[in-house]
């Protein structure tokens, strides 16, 4: 794919309205630093953006500072002053009454007690019950950061062949049925290995798997079976000439000749 064909893909106005992939906005970002051309469409379309945001914003009234600020003040809550709490000098009580006084008193302190003892078992379950709670949040964050280290391992490794002057990027376009579906090829002109990168492809159903195809002379070659781990770190297949990429769907394992029904993605180079 020459830069004219990069440039007229699409992927600039994604990237430019915020709908482009992390991987694609990272690919096209290296491509950039490398492609003035590509550069500089990207800073046209975001000042074409800019106009437009521009040429459509609304000015507010004039008055509608004065109306929020007569608003705030009609709805200012004025803090009423609390009267006093009068305090009574109790009377003094006869002598039987208080030793029933006392007598309650050790009940309640009982029950007190009680309640307490309650709390404290309920609140050491709840801790302990916390507890679990907390680790398993942790496992699960240190899971979350391992994967976001592995992504993050992939992307740099898609960063790097971007940038690499004898890599060839073949961007591969979802056919008819299923236009939403998209991979990119990365062909090592020196090399002559093909990596794939088709994690916007929807997950292959069980007993099937997609199967790389390059077409030589017109004629369609094994390129290789993708796999998630393979995903632009293993290459697929050596492949000496070709003048276009293509992806089906086939039986786990490959199959010798593509099933032109389960085409999903291609793309010339």
């Amino acid at each position: 794919m020459n830069t004219k064909e990069y440039i007229s893909s699409g992927i600039i106005e994604s990237y430019v309205l915020g709908h482009a992939s992390i991987e694609e906005a990272g690919i096209l970002e290296c491509v950039m630093k490398n492609n003035a051309e590509v550069k500089a469409a990207v800073e046209e379309a975001q000042q074409t953006l800019e106009n437009l945001a521009t040429a459509q914003s609304v000015t507010p009234p004039d008055d509608l500072k004065s109306k929020i600020w007569n608003k705030i003040q009609q709805e200012q809550i004025v803090e009423e002053v609390k009267p006093a709490v009068s305090v009574d000098i109790p009377a003094a009580k006869p002598q039987e009454e208080i030793r029933i006084q006392s007598n309650n008193n050790w009940k309640a302190f009982a029950i007190a007690a009680s309640v307490l003892f309650l709390v404290s078992v309920g609140g050491n379950m709840f801790w302990m019950s916390n507890q679990s709670k907390m680790k398993t949040e942790i496992a699960d964050m240190n899971n979350h950061k391992k994967s976001q280290d592995l992504a993050m391992q992939k992307m740099n490794r898609k960063m790097d062949m971007a940038t690499d002057p004898n890599m060839e990027m073949v961007m591969l376009n979802g056919v008819e049925k299923h236009t939403d579906s998209k991979a990119m090829v990365f062909w090592n002109r020196k090399t002559k290995d093909v990596y794939l990168t088709a994690e916007s492809l929807p997950k292959a159903p069980d007993g099937m798997q997609y199967q790389l195809w390059a077409i030589e002379d017109g004629k369609p070659v094994n390129a290789g079976m993708y796999t998630l781990e393979k995903d632009s770190e293993i290459a697929l297949a050596n492949i000496s000439n070709a003048q276009a990429f293509a992806i089906t769907l086939e039986k786990q394992g490959g199959s010798t000749i593509p099933t032109m029904e389960n085409m999903y993605v291609m793309g010339e180079i």
